[in-house]
């Protein structure tokens, strides 16, 4: 039996690079998860690299898992490995703002 618009969500799934940004939209029924989200967009085929198993994912900023339920007007994000600690770069910088002793 058909789906009506009202049984269906409007979703949003994306993944940026430094070189690109991918925003895909797309309708799923209530009750779907995440992971379905990512599926059924083809965001996996647009980014081969993008490694579930490692990269994390998240609503609009704040982490979630897989298997976290939809609601409408969510956007899932892939978000990349760090490939730094943050505090890493913190200190890196704090030491290179220091006046050199003589």
């Amino acid at each position: 039996m058909p789906q009506n618009n009202s049984d269906l969500l409007a979703i949003e799934v994306a993944y940026a690079t430094p070189d690109r940004e991918i925003i895909l939209n797309l309708n799923l029924p209530r009750g779907a998860t995440a992971m379905d989200a990512i599926q059924r967009s083809g965001i996996l085929e647009r980014a081969p690299e993008i490694d579930l198993a490692k990269n994390k994912i998240g609503v609009y900023g704040k982490l979630c898992k897989f298997d976290y339920v939809l609601y409408q007007h969510d956007r899932i994000e892939i978000y990349r490995p760090l490939i730094i600690d943050p505090k890493e770069i913190r200190r890196l910088r704090a030491n290179k703002n220091q006046p050199k002793s003589k």
